[in-house]
């Protein structure tokens, strides 16, 4: 009996590789049938600057002025990153997110903390055909 075929896959990362956290996502299908999907992280506005006055023993006093005023009314939705991905590919990276979800959500309710004794990650299985 032979010695049974095997594959290492090794993981080289990117000078710029910077995970980051998201919170939503804009895309479609773009115009050659791929998915597009540009990920963001929305938070609301900050004010540009603010002014004070200072009162007259030196510490910082009420707030007299903000720009913009309406600060608080604009969402900002910034993004940072993008993928875009071929059928095949999308439909094997939903399997396995569909997968990952689940077994957090096992773990949550059953615990209330996800289990992290696997390493809490694993590779997206690709198909030989």
């Amino acid at each position: 009996m032979g010695e049974q075929k095997k594959v290492t896959f090794k993981y080289y990362f990117s000078e710029n590789y910077n995970p980051v956290y998201v919170n939503g996502a804009y895309g479609g299908v773009g115009p050659h049938g791929e998915i597009i999907i540009n990920f963001y992280l929305e938070r609301y506005g900050i004010p540009h600057s603010h002014t004070h006055l200072i009162n007259d023993d030196g510490s910082l006093g009420p707030q007299i002025e903000m720009e913009p005023p309406d600060y608080l009314s604009n969402v900002i939705r910034f993004v940072e990153t993008g993928i875009i991905l071929n059928l095949e590919n999308a439909k094997r990276i939903h399997a396995w997110l569909g997968k990952k979800i689940e077994e957090l959500e096992k773990t949550i309710i059953s615990s209330n903390k996800p289990d992290i004794s696997k390493g809490g990650a694993e590779e997206v299985e690709k198909k030989n055909h």
